[in-house]
């Protein structure tokens, strides 16, 4: 079984998308999901699965969350190695100075376009860096993520679906993840 982390997106925001974390838990173990946990109220899930299809994977989680809860969320999924190399990866990691609640991953649910990938590297933001690899967009907001201006921004370049996590829980999803993948 693989360890799979789960992230989705618009979940209790605003008070719209309503799923208590313990009702999503049940939801993945209805779906033969395993040993599943979850990680604060935002929509992150980690579990145990013999998938192999992740785009089936999280159609299925999809659906259900759409006819248990009556709104259907978009699911990122990543496996512990995945979410291993999103860490590796990370271009501000021998920067001194940044903060981690500051500093974002956002999750894409597919790699982008080349034409994409040249969209978003046009952006010139007024204070945050981007770094985009692969299905990953690496973001840092000095100034926090509140003021910022480049939603807008990056969701007209981006064309795809995605949804964004601040350091502190990349790495607290994967130390979850890795416990799991211990257990067996």
């Amino acid at each position: 079984m693989t360890a799979m982390i789960c992230l989705l997106r618009g979940v209790n925001v605003g008070g719209h998308n309503q799923i208590k974390m313990d009702a999503l838990r049940a939801l993945c173990e209805s779906l033969g999901l395993r040993n599943s946990q979850t990680y604060i109220q935002s929509g992150n899930a980690v579990f145990q699965s013999s998938e192999r299809d992740p785009v089936k994977l999280a159609v299925r989680i999809e659906s259900a969350i759409e006819k248990k809860h009556g709104f259907r969320p978009d699911v990122m999924l990543r496996t512990a190695a995945e979410m291993r190399k999103v860490v590796a990866h990370n271009p501000f990691a021998k920067r001194s100075g940044i903060e981690p609640n500051k500093l974002a991953v956002m999750f894409l649910a597919r790699s982008p376009e080349a034409a994409v990938q040249d969209a978003v590297r046009k952006i010139e933001p007024e204070v945050e860096e981007l770094h985009l690899l692969g299905r990953e967009l690496y973001i840092y907001f000095p100034d926090g993520m509140g003021r910022s201006k480049l939603a807008p921004l990056l969701a007209r370049a981006l064309k795809n679906t995605g949804t964004a996590r601040n350091w502190n829980s990349v790495m607290k999803l994967l130390e979850m993840a890795d416990k799991l993948e211990e257990t067996g």
